[in-house]
């Protein structure tokens, strides 16, 4: 999540570190007996906390939901506000800072769907100077 680490997260989450959802053969859930459909959930993991120890503001973050996320994903999606933690690869450290994970629900697994996670991912680690935005993708039912 950090600048420079990588997540300790939920074995039962699928990490994928690199290269989107390729590869990813989604189990069948009978979701039909919910009056449901088949789709992903897909969580974005954010650290807030810049290489030199400053801050991505709340103003910072606001902004880069209303110009990266949002217009990528207007149907909707849900911001928790998490504390995250990571092990520091150059020096093994633990280390925890403030973070932020998008929950999605997408009906399919599309190149579109592709292009737009990975443009997020892309310019969050540009403009926050971040070594990497997790990504975790499960197959579930949907309802809404």
């Amino acid at each position: 999540m950090g600048a420079t680490g990588a997540r300790v997260l939920p074995a039962a989450l699928l990490v994928l570190a690199v290269g989107g959802v390729a590869g990813c053969a989604p189990a069948r859930p009978d979701c039909a007996g919910f009056g449901a459909r088949p789709g992903l959930e897909l969580s974005l993991l954010f650290g807030l906390t810049r290489p030199d120890g400053s801050p991505v503001t709340d103003a910072q973050w606001d902004g880069f939901m209303r110009q990266e996320i949002t217009p990528r994903f207007p149907d909707g999606l849900t911001v928790f506000r998490t504390l995250g933690q990571w092990r520091d690869r150059e020096n093994g450290r633990v280390v925890a800072e403030p973070s932020r994970i998008v929950w999605i629900a997408a009906a399919h697994d599309t190149p579109d769907l592709h292009a737009r996670v990975k443009a997020i991912r892309d310019r969050y680690r540009r403009d926050f100077q971040q070594q990497s935005v997790g990504l975790t993708i499960r197959s579930g039912c949907q309802a809404f």
